[in-house]
């Protein structure tokens, strides 16, 4: 059976892919945008990049930690995850078309 922290865990890693699949993608859509909105996109690119690598980060440590102890990290994925969710919106709205 899986425990709690293996649950989570894959919750969180799926997460972690789903949001590097939408990265590819609004890379792929950088393509096509004047050289002006491709600058302005880029650095929301890489504030969404960060936000990735905090995640990805965090999850680690919770992998590293032991039963015991994981449940004090939770809430640091948790944060890492949300900011990762709100950055990935947010370069959504500002750029749909």
């Amino acid at each position: 059976m899986m425990s709690t922290k293996d649950a989570y865990k894959q919750k969180a890693e799926a997460e972690l892919e789903i949001a590097h699949a939408k990265l590819a993608e609004f890379k792929a859509k950088a393509k096509n945008f004047t050289a002006d909105t491709r600058i302005n996109y880029a650095k929301h690119l890489e504030k969404l990049e960060h936000e990735a690598e905090s995640a990805k980060s965090r999850l680690k440590e919770l992998s590293e930690a032991g039963e015991d102890g994981w449940e004090k990290l939770k809430d640091g994925v948790e944060r890492a995850l949300h900011g990762l969710n709100k950055a990935m919106h947010d370069v959504a709205e500002k750029f749909k078309n």
